[in-house]
């Protein structure tokens, strides 16, 4: 069975673009028609842009026309600030060739999330550290906001604490406050453990919250909100279901490549993988998530990555130099 038919069978949905990407490659061999891909480097890593170019392309990704920019670095796991530092410069001047701005736009900053929950609280986290300046141009004099635009920060919470959707009450604010651009942040599920906390996706198609742990809501994207929405994401977890795949995977590579055990490996082929890690995952209704330990400490460390690269981004008059004193 092929991977990707193996994954639907298990309910497991990816939110990265470029997993996505290379497991629909990797089922064909060939490249994928209306899907483009683009790779550049830097020292920490690599960026790679996925562009879906028309709805043949969507049909086949299952998303929408747009473009998936993910920023791959273990860098993101270390416990090194200088490492981090230049991972947010890459990360500021990316977001500025792909936020559709002017001097004097107004952004709202959403960080989606359950701040109770440490796996889902990078939204809110993101939120935390980044700077809100939006007063300022109403309250203060104008030399305090040279070189600043204006931005307003929110986290709104999750259904099961607010009891209304998320979707509802971003809608309410950008109804009321009218900001020409919506940066929403999220945490999203990995395909795989290595892309936990060492990937960050920034899509120009807006978000889906909760998808990738079977828990869909109302999008946020252009159409919902009446303005362009840029969704900013990072796995914090892995379904259960791909480690255990991962796992019979290396398995069954050892049992046909080791001449004494290759009967073994011929008589495991028949069986349904599927449906054995469904079984196991059964008593979690098959979505059971996966997360580090120094989960705490990652989602903080990325976070502040995020929102440095914000604030590169959305305010030209702070040096990348002096942008760290800028984080609350």
């Amino acid at each position: 069975m092929k991977k990707n038919e193996l994954y639907q069978l298990m309910g497991i949905n990816l939110d990265l673009a470029v997993e996505a990407h290379d497991l629909l490659r990797g089922d064909t061999g060939r490249e994928i028609p209306g899907v483009k891909e683009d790779v550049e480097t830097f020292a920490q890593g690599t960026i790679k842009t996925i562009t879906i170019l028309n709805e043949q392309g969507a049909t086949i990704m299952g998303r929408a026309p747009g473009s998936y920019v993910t920023l791959e670095s273990t860098g993101l796991r270390e416990n090194n600030k200088m490492v981090h530092k230049n991972i947010g410069e890459v990360l500021g001047e990316k977001l500025k060739e792909i936020l559709p701005l002017q001097d004097d736009s107004t952004i709202l900053i959403v960080g989606l999330g359950n701040w109770q929950a440490t796996p889902d609280a990078l939204g809110p986290k993101a939120v935390e550290y980044s700077m809100a300046t939006r007063h300022l141009f109403h309250y203060a004099p104008e030399e305090l906001r040279q070189g600043l635009r204006s931005v307003c920060v929110l986290a709104p919470g999750v259904l099961g604490i607010t009891g209304i959707e998320t979707a509802e009450i971003i809608k309410g604010i950008v109804e009321r406050i009218k900001p020409d651009l919506l940066i929403a942040i999220d945490a999203l599920a990995a395909g795989s453990v290595e892309r936990i906390n060492s990937t960050i996706q920034v899509a120009t198609t807006g978000i889906s919250p909760g998808s990738g742990i079977g828990n869909k809501r109302t999008g946020i994207n252009q159409e919902t909100m009446g303005i362009p929405v840029i969704a900013i994401g990072v796995p914090t977890v892995v379904h259960a279901g791909i480690i255990a795949h991962q796992a019979m995977e290396k398995l069954f590579e050892h049992l046909r490549t080791t001449p004494h055990l290759r009967d073994v490996y011929q008589s495991l082929q028949p069986v349904a993988i599927g449906q054995m890690i469904n079984q196991v995952l059964e008593p979690f209704g098959g979505q059971l998530m996966v997360t580090p330990k120094e989960i705490d400490e990652q989602i903080t460390n990325t976070a502040k990555i995020i929102a440095m690269a914000l604030t590169l981004a959305l305010h030209p008059g702070i040096p990348p130099q002096e942008v760290e004193h800028y984080l609350h």
